[in-house]
Formats: structure tokens, sequence, C-alpha cells
């Protein structure tokens, strides 16, 4: 794991503090906790102190630590652990991340790279000449099937070609980021099949059957429903002239006195008289 410090000091503001509308939201947050909780607080109010300022800074991580009653120490720990937290300042119009893990290697990461490289800068975690943008390599996204892809602050934007990362790269430099819908930039509606959904589609219309003849018809008709499931055989089982055991006792009375295995002999034999 690499090691993560914050940033020199000669880039560190002096101060920090919520906006009106960011410091309503953290009390109403740290209420949420129970009493004596309250210190569970502290990863979204981090993540809302880098939304307001763009990274968190020394000063963000003492105001908040004072907010909860945590030591400093425990808040920068925090900071330091979750990659999510940018330690130093990142560009204002746009950070680009690039997800660099198999999948999104497997289909061109590399290619998009080397462009964050050309239009930002030739390192990560380093701004372009006018500050307006930065750009990294991360780890999985969450986007694997539609790699490659990268994420800029909350937004991830799929399928890409070098092409089009410069594109997007540009818009968000001349300020025009909102401009640029997330998620596919190619034909595909989220993860679905490029093309269209190729499964789950409604049912093709089934061509009915052929009228049947009308003397066939005539034949159905005739036979009597009561007969139409009786099997049409000339075996004994299913003769219905041929007696059973329960409508010929003297039969079945002879069946039984046959020597062989279907003599019962649980029982003793009777003694002749």
């Amino acid at each position: 794991m690499s090691v993560r410090r914050l940033a020199e000091d000669t880039v560190q503001p002096a101060t920090f503090a919520f906006s009106k509308e960011n410091a309503a939201w953290a009390e109403a947050t740290i209420k949420k906790y129970p009493e004596g909780r309250e210190q569970s607080a502290v990863i979204p109010l981090l993540m809302r102190a880098q939304e307001q300022d763009g990274w968190v800074t020394r000063a963000a991580i003492e105001k908040i630590a004072d907010m909860l009653g945590m030591a400093y120490i425990r808040v920068l720990e925090v900071a330091t652990f979750y990659t999510q937290f940018q330690l130093q300042p990142v560009g204002t119009r746009a950070h680009v991340q690039v997800c660099g893990t198999t999948p999104c290697m497997l289909r061109g990461a590399e290619d998009l790279i080397r462009i964050c490289k050309k239009k930002i800068a030739s390192e990560p975690f380093t701004l372009n000449e006018g500050g307006t943008l930065s750009w990294e390599e991360v780890e999985c996204q969450g986007a694997c099937v539609n790699a490659p892809m990268v994420m800029i602050f909350k937004d991830t934007f799929e399928d890409l070609t070098p092409e089009r990362l410069e594109e997007i790269i540009d818009l968000f430099d001349a300020g025009k980021g909102t401009d640029v819908v997330p998620g596919p930039q190619i034909d595909r509606i989220y993860s679905a099949p490029i093309g269209g959904l190729t499964t789950l589609q409604a049912p093709a219309e089934e061509k009915k059957p052929a009228r049947a003849s009308k003397a066939k018809e005539e034949q159905a008709v005739s036979v009597p429903p009561s007969n139409a499931a009786k099997p049409s055989t000339v075996a004994d089982i299913t003769n219905p002239t041929l007696k059973t055991p329960a409508t010929a006792k003297k039969a079945a009375a002879k069946n039984v006195k046959v020597e062989g295995e279907t003599v019962d002999k649980s029982k003793p034999a009777k003694k002749p008289r």
C-alpha cells in the first residue's frame, strides 16, 4: 500500500469552514448517530469537505475533529487510509480518474492514460498549467462490462476511445463539463448489449396450425368422450370380458392354491380333514 501524506504547507490554507448550507447538512448528519457515537460521521463530513474545496486540507481535518470531539490524529488516520480522499489540490474543473484494473486494461486503459499525459500532465496528481485539470490511475470503478472508463468527480464515462476522452477533457477544461452525458459513450443503454437488447424481448408471433379437414373433425366428434382415453389393445389385462378376482371368487381361490411364490407361507398350512 502506498504511503499517503498531506500536501506541503505551501499549498495548505490557513483555515477551513463549511459553507452555510454544508454546515447545516453537517449538523443534521451528526444527529443521525446515537449519543456517544457522533464520531461515526467522520467519513461523510470529510467527503462533504472535499466536495466543497476539491480536496481535504489539514485545516478541514482539524475542523472536523473539533466538531466530532476527536483527536486530530484519528481523523488524519481516516483521511490517509481511504484513497477516495484527495490530500492535495486537484483540477478545479476536472480530476480524471482512469480505471486501470484488468478489464479496463485489456480494453484500452493504457491508451486513455496516454491521453491524460498528453492533455493534462505527464505525471498523476499534477495540475495542468491553468490548474483546471488533473488525473490519476485508480482501481476498479465497478463498470467492468463497459470498459474502458474514467470517473470525473461523481460521474462515470464508459466505453471510451482515446478520441472521445480527448473531447471530454476539452469540454471540461472549457467549463462545459455539464454538456457531457455520463455513462456509455456509444450506442448502449447502461450495461445492455451494444446495439440493443438480444434477450428478454417480446416473443415472436406464433403461426397458428392449419385448420383440420372437415372429415377429421367429424371423426374426432364421433368418438364418445368416455372412451377417448381408453387404450385400444387386445391384451388380457385390458380385456373387459375377463373376470377379476373380485367378480370370480372361485377362480381366485383356485389361483391361491398354486404352488410357488404366490402361496402365502406366513400362515401355517391347514391340515386336511
